[in-house]
């Protein structure tokens, strides 16, 4: 029955057999053998009486669209009515956290003969926040999976308070959020547990590295994270800026709070950190990155961290001075910018003058070499200037640039910063802007380079930085923050692994999937993957070791090759993709 109202698919699904349409991917999908019907989607004009009268069940949708069940024997007829302007069978969809686990390997370990689900170990989520209400984190008896939520951003009411030891923010214990789970009404729920994850991000995060798929139904395995039956330790993130942005000193309590907490349970912890910014030396050393590489060390804890979104930004230059050759690195300002900085980070034994030209010519510099702020003015931007000397911690030299303006915005245009050597031994540099979410579209460096674009703290030693690939194609995602092989000097692998990143479905606040992509979302495959070693290991007793560097060693080894690169590790994809099972078994 061949019909140009008809698509193709369904065209060929219905001339085909009943053995043939079973063997098929997608021939039989929507198809029910048993009563000779068929699901389909239909575009139409007008109203759905007539269809009424031939369907068995009709689902109107918005602008015209209808989901309807119809006996075979009576498709001709549909597409007979004027009404009925073009008729679908469904499509199989591949959830990408489905695709996510099967190409990390994660469904391999959860059949019988492993069966690891997470259980006696935390995933910790540090984030926006988690819709504790989702079945998806709550146990088949209604009771939560959540351990301790740490909400940073509340103030305490009576009767609240702030984890033991910390200052801000509510703490809310299993109990707590259980009865609230209990209370009839979304009010009531509110004044028992008055956490919520406005941006859905956290959700999203713990639900790939932790949800159980249950929001879904029946179908809650197609859903379902890495580590679904774990214990949750969630701390949703204080802005007290007002921006909408923690800060960093936010997320070192954070991550001091789940490692206590695990500790005080006496269970393994895998924490999710899927935040990260650009400015420092990005080779480790800031207090921020040695805080975690340090904590690393205490109790049975891994930490994974995602490589951020800037490799397909203009926000990172980087290059080697030679003797006797000027150096010009151009930056683009778009128009309405209210602001901008510029990082130049340098090693100390070199010694270079530097000059700042305005789009309209205005030459500032070279600039003096002394310690301390220096000010200067070009058009309608003022220009603070700090050339600063190393850190006790790093050899690096940043000399940082700040734009702002004099009324409303910096002057729009091509700026340049001219690097002329005076006496050079390393040569190597490196410029970074801030990070793109908070740039005018546009602004950022003419000639960007990517080789160091890992965000900050996914550049702590210590930590499993993950990178993000296309789990459908197995492509490199162009946007992942990658690392460089040699940074002043040093050999350091950034990143690890990497992870599916594009495209994964995930759970959403107030319930439901979709789909969403980043680093950010890459991280808890690995997070999860390493609760499931934890599991495996410390829970079980294989290997009683089996954490912190111990689990990068595993995840390194398990690592699977990627189209398009033959040395491994490199700096856009480390050791591999992830691959837990081939982390258990090689």
């Amino acid at each position: 029955m061949a019909g140009q109202k008809v698509e193709n698919l369904l065209n060929l699904a219905l001339d085909a057999t009943e053995d043939e349409r079973e063997k098929s991917l997608q021939l039989d999908i929507g198809y029910d053998p048993i009563e000779r019907s068929w699901e389909l989607i239909v575009k139409y004009s007008g109203n759905l009486d007539r269809v009424r009268e031939l369907a068995e069940q009709v689902t109107e949708l918005m602008n015209e669209y209808a989901v309807i069940v119809i006996r075979e024997s009576r498709i001709s007829e549909l597409a007979a009515l004027p009404q009925v302007e073009y008729i679908e069978k469904p499509k199989r969809l591949f959830f990408q956290t489905a695709d996510g686990r099967r190409v990390s390997c994660i469904d391999p370990v959860q059949d019988t003969r492993f069966s690891l689900f997470g259980q006696g170990v935390f995933v910790a989520v540090i984030d926006s926040g988690i819709d504790y209400t989702l079945a998806d984190f709550c146990s088949t008896d209604g009771t939560t999976r959540i351990r301790a939520l740490w909400d940073q951003s509340l103030r305490p009411r009576e009767g609240e308070k702030p984890p033991e030891g910390y200052a801000v923010g509510v703490e809310y214990t299993e109990e707590m959020i259980n009865e609230a789970l209990k209370a009839q009404t979304p009010a009531e729920r509110g004044r028992l547990v008055a956490s919520r994850d406005t941006s859905g991000h956290g959700t999203a995060v713990a639900g790939i590295a932790a949800g159980n798929g249950r929001g879904a139904g029946t179908d809650y395995r197609r859903y379902a994270g890495v580590a679904p039956e774990s214990g949750l330790l969630v701390v949703k993130l204080g802005n007290p800026s007002g921006d909408g942005f923690p800060r960093t000193t936010e997320l070192m309590m954070g991550i001091d709070y789940v490692v206590r907490k695990a500790l005080e349970y006496q269970m393994p912890v895998s924490v999710n950190i899927s935040f990260g910014n650009t400015y420092g030396s990005h080779d480790g050393t800031s207090l921020l990155e040695r805080f975690i590489d340090d904590i690393s060390n205490v109790w049975k804890s891994c930490i994974c961290i995602g490589t951020g979104n800037e490799a397909a930004s203009a926000g990172h230059v980087s290059g080697r001075l030679m003797d006797d050759r000027e150096t010009v690195i151009e930056f683009a300002v778009q128009e309405n910018q209210p602001s901008l900085n510029v990082q130049i980070w340098k090693e100390y034994v070199d010694v270079v003058d530097i000059s700042l030209i305005s789009p309209s010519g205005i030459r500032i510099g070279p600039v003096q070499e002394i310690l301390g702020p220096q000010r200067y003015v070009a058009g309608q931007t003022e220009i603070l200037l700090y050339y600063g000397e190393p850190s006790p911690y790093s050899t690096a030299q940043e000399i940082y640039i700040d734009m702002i303006p004099r009324e409303s915005y910096i002057n729009s245009g091509v700026w340049r910063i001219v690097l002329i050597p005076r006496d050079i031994v390393s040569g190597e540099f490196q410029m970074w802007l801030p990070t793109e979410g908070v740039l005018n579209r546009g602004t950022g460096f003419l000639y960007p380079t990517d080789n160091l674009t890992l965000t900050i703290p996914s550049t702590a030693r210590r930590v499993i930085s993950v990178g993000a690939y296309n789990g459908l194609t197995f492509a490199y995602a162009d946007f992942s923050g990658r690392g460089s092989l040699s940074r002043w000097g040093e050999n350091i692998v950034k990143p690890d692994i990497v992870a599916p990143g594009v495209d994964i479905t995930a759970a959403t606040a107030g319930g439901g999937y979709a789909a969403v992509s980043g680093t950010s979302f890459a991280t808890p495959f690995a997070a999860g993957g390493a609760a499931l070693l934890m599991e495996w290991g410390i829970v079980r007793g294989n290997d009683p070791y089996l954490y912190g560097e111990k689990v990068k060693a595993y995840l390194r080894r398990g690592a699977r090759p990627l189209p398009g690169f033959t040395e491994y590790p490199n700096p856009q994809v480390g050791y591999g993709a992830l691959c837990v099972r081939d982390s258990l078994i090689n």
